[in-house]
């Protein structure tokens, strides 16, 4: 073939792989490709799903006073046999109300108040005297114990259920689907008023001895948490079965099967860990359910009472005393909505991380920051 003559297919883009330029490479379509193959390279997808993550702000914030707010809780009133900081550990103990109960927290004079100060009683007194900081904070642990103990005992038996539903099909789903359906349809807020009326009341009835009942009053919160959890995994059930219904269609199934793996190996070892954004996401909004279910128990008088303390109990014991000592009213409400919305921010942060397909579109702004160093390099 002479020099003149040409190949067909030379004036065609060649097809060999060769050197990619990154920086074009990630500006594609509308935008939502800026800087994502930079994002991801080299990572795992479990560092990936921890970098959304810590990017989400109002995931961030949610960490943030969470973790405060256990800390100042925890290390004031200790936990256990380790006694905390705080001069008032017994919180049950009485005494003088001091300028009416009034609250010694001063705020600094920036912010209006007379300097900061924190003072024998930051959050007031009730009318017998006790220290309302120590009460909120012993409030604030119980609803965290009862939060987490509920969100274990509704993730065991949802993902148990949803999984074997999901994927056995056939009788199992159908039975366990119908006691799914039975539970959903029973007014939450009534169920658990039954079972928390029946722990209080039952064992007197029953003639048990003081023994057991002090035991039974004492660990309500322990015995309150498993009652919610056994009332809530309804919802964490249904969305495990759709997402196992998904894969046990897909071809690592198939494989796994060819390859003679058990059910059980399937299920922990292949479906399972596919599935765990859902589960993780809808057990956060789970918990953060709980906190105010179990102050709802509570303030209709259902729930936790003494001599253990609650936010909702609190809130209950101390409504009365509103249009005269409102502040025994407003911090245990603060609480309740800092922990409530706290550990929704951490679930939308979760499911942000876990979702790609939740990846907003960059602005304008960020996108002309991305392509900044791109129009440098065409004019060099």
């Amino acid at each position: 073939m002479s020099n003149d003559e040409k190949s067909p297919n030379e004036d065609l883009p060649s097809l060999a792989p060769g050197p990619v330029d990154d920086d074009s490479a990630d500006t594609v379509g509308r935008g939502e490709g800026v800087g994502e193959a930079r994002e991801v390279q080299g990572l795992t997808q479990g560092q990936i799903v921890l970098a959304r993550f810590f990017r989400h702000r109002g995931a961030m914030a949610g960490v943030i006073i969470l973790l405060l707010v256990c800390l100042l809780s925890f290390t004031s009133m200790g936990i256990g046999p380790i006694r905390g900081w705080w001069k008032y550990q017994d919180y049950l103990a009485s005494g003088t109300p001091v300028n009416g109960g009034a609250p010694t927290l001063s705020l600094p004079q920036w912010l209006g108040g007379a300097g900061f100060a924190i003072g024998d009683h930051p959050f007031g007194q009730d009318s017998l005297g006790s220290d309302n900081f120590a009460l909120v904070m012993k409030g604030v642990q119980t609803s965290m114990f009862v939060m987490v103990v509920m969100g274990l005992v509704a993730l065991v038996i949802g993902v148990l259920v949803g999984a074997l539903t999901g994927y056995y099909r056939s009788w199992v789903d159908q039975s366990l689907m119908r006691l799914t359906d039975l539970v959903i349809t029973l007014p939450v807020i009534v169920l658990g008023a039954v079972l928390g009326r029946l722990v209080n009341t039952l064992p007197v009835k029953m003639g048990a001895s003081q023994d057991v009942v002090d035991s039974l009053t004492a660990n309500m919160p322990l015995l309150l948490a498993i009652a919610l959890g056994l009332i809530l995994w309804p919802s964490l059930a249904r969305l495990v079965r759709g997402e196992f219904l998904t894969l046990r269609e897909r071809e690592f199934v198939d494989s796994a099967r060819v390859a003679g793996a058990s059910d059980w190996r399937i299920i922990t070892k292949h479906m399972l860990p596919n599935s765990i954004g859902v589960i993780i996401v809808n057990t956060t909004l789970l918990m953060s359910a709980a906190v105010v279910l179990e102050t709802a128990l509570s303030y209709l008088g259902f729930g936790i009472n003494r001599p253990n303390i609650s936010l909702g109990f609190l809130i209950n014991t101390y409504q009365g005393a509103f249009a005269t000592r409102p502040w025994l009213f407003w911090w245990p409400g603060l609480f309740i909505i800092l922990i409530a919305l706290s550990v929704n921010f951490i679930g939308d942060g979760l499911r942000d991380a876990f979702d790609p397909r939740t990846r907003k579109i960059p602005s304008q702004r960020q996108m002309n920051k991305a392509s900044a160093p791109l129009t440098r390099e065409d004019v060099k």
